[in-house]
């Protein structure tokens, strides 16, 4: 089990890991060796999320999320396969984690009278200054 929070815990035959050969550092290595890691995971056939994480959770993966739900997750910071498995499994954490967090609900408010009143004068103002711009009867027999 991988826990998320206290009330979250991903079972580990959810998750799949496929190697792959990485690009970038390692010499001659890195023709070689798959070091790089593809961590999938099925967002909807989840039984360890609670739907509305999962809802988020999609919401928040993006297009790392294929229309199937499945999430793909590809780590290769680094050289070694085990450490790319662990920055994988930390990501799908941390993205987990963030989905988990239920959006706060906004209170609606109602404007202070002084910001009502900074309105107004503002529409004041800039009525006044285009007043001024406009031409008066008298300028036209000139």
């Amino acid at each position: 089990m991988i826990r998320v929070n206290r009330s979250i815990a991903l079972a580990e035959s959810e998750i799949a890991f496929e190697f792959i050969r990485s690009s970038g550092p390692g010499g001659q290595n890195v023709n070689k060796v798959a070091t790089a890691v593809r961590l999938t995971f099925d967002i909807r056939r989840s039984t360890s999320l609670p739907s509305d994480v999962q809802e988020r959770l999609l919401r928040l993966a993006g297009k790392r999320a294929g229309a199937d739900g499945v999430l793909a997750i590809v780590a290769r910071r680094h050289r070694t396969q085990e450490a790319n498995r662990r920055d994988a499994v930390e990501r799908l954490v941390e993205l987990v984690g963030r989905a988990a967090e239920r959006p706060r609900q906004r209170r609606e408010t109602r404007p202070t009278a002084a910001s009502k009143r900074r309105r107004l004068e503002a529409k004041k103002r800039r009525a006044k200054m285009k007043a001024g711009r406009r031409a008066t009867p008298d300028s036209e027999d000139i």
